[in-house]
């Protein structure tokens, strides 16, 4: 990899995937719309002589091949990931997860680009048909779609392994994650709560009824999974040159645990409101925990616990609360 095409660049896990590639001496293009990127995450990638910012978006499909030109991979990151509000605006998630694939795909075609990690979701298994409280595999069955959002990005797995199959990639990567934590972070139960606590610290408002059990990933973590099996080309010689990965930490959480973790943090005893039910909202799924053995059996392995990815989150958050502006 010589020459890096990042979607989503100005985002939360692109721009720090930015900043990783920079380091390890990949020139980069970035892209993005920057209609939910901050311009801010790239100041130090600005200032590198290998970066280049392209604001631009993937429903334009002569700018992005334009903007492609050169590359060598692609690292499709960019997407609507507004799981929870899908059913106000559902050609949303059509058009920039589904469609946007397809044009990145286009695009790659057209300039020859034969290689993509695309950041998928453990959205895509709906609810899991494998034993409940069981981890489930990449091989598991999803035929139930619960989200606008896990149904574009399975249509956009099917893309890629098409491209893949009819011989127009040599190598793509899915990466089917669980939540990201971290540094840069702007949606997600710890940003949501952070900013309740923030405005009345003795009231927490509780989506569902907290018993609801979720793994996630530090984002350093994920960005090393994401670039030791593309370094090590894993899927030149996999079937159909497709490899799909879970990503994940080998534990989950209850909603609770994670507010006693943020909660102890800040030296705060909020009373709790919940709305009740298993679940948040439409869409939610009430237990998300992804068997994560095949890409620790190439060598891979988490390097933080969920409590110490909350506590990093909330500590950024503490020390950035102008992403709150930001994000309006």
């Amino acid at each position: 990899m010589q020459h890096a095409f990042v979607t989503g660049a100005a985002g939360f896990i692109g721009s720090n995937l930015v900043d990783r590639l920079l380091a390890d001496g990949v020139r980069v293009t970035g892209w993005d719309n920057l209609s939910t990127g901050q311009p801010r995450f790239l100041e130090n990638a600005n200032a590198h002589p290998s970066f280049r910012l392209m604001r631009g978006d993937n429903l334009d499909l002569s700018a992005l091949t334009a903007a492609m030109h050169g590359a060598d991979f692609v690292f499709h990151l960019a997407a609507n990931a507004d799981i929870r509000d899908g059913w106000k605006h559902p050609a949303k998630d059509l058009q920039q997860n589904t469609v946007a694939t397809f044009n990145v795909l286009e695009a790659m075609r057209a300039n020859g680009v034969r290689r993509i990690a695309f950041s998928s979701t453990g959205s895509v298994y709906g609810e899991a048909l494998v034993t409940p409280a069981s981890p489930t595999p990449e091989d598991d069955s999803f035929p139930i779609q619960t989200s606008l959002y896990g149904a574009s990005k399975t249509a956009g797995e099917g893309l890629i392994s098409a491209y893949a199959e009819g011989a127009q990639i040599d190598e793509a990567y899915v990466f089917r994650f669980v939540s990201i934590l971290g540094e840069r972070y702007t949606h997600g139960h710890v940003f949501d709560f952070y900013q309740q606590l923030i405005a009345h610290p003795d009231h927490l408002r509780v989506l569902g009824n907290g018993t609801q059990r979720k793994s996630y990933l530090y984002v350093q973590d994920c960005i090393d999974a994401m670039l030791h099996v593309t370094r090590a080309a894993t899927a030149r010689a996999a079937k159909h040159r497709t490899q799909i990965y879970n990503l994940g930490t080998p534990q989950f959480v209850q909603v609770n645990d994670s507010i006693g973790h943020i909660c102890a943090a800040l030296g705060l005893k909020p009373r709790l409101e919940y709305t009740g039910g298993e679940r948040g909202w439409v869409g939610d799924n009430p237990f998300i925990f992804l068997d994560t053995r095949k890409i620790q059996s190439t060598g891979w392995r988490p390097k933080l616990t969920i409590e110490q990815g909350i506590i990093r989150t909330l500590r950024w958050l503490e020390a950035n609360r102008w992403v709150y502006e930001a994000r309006g």
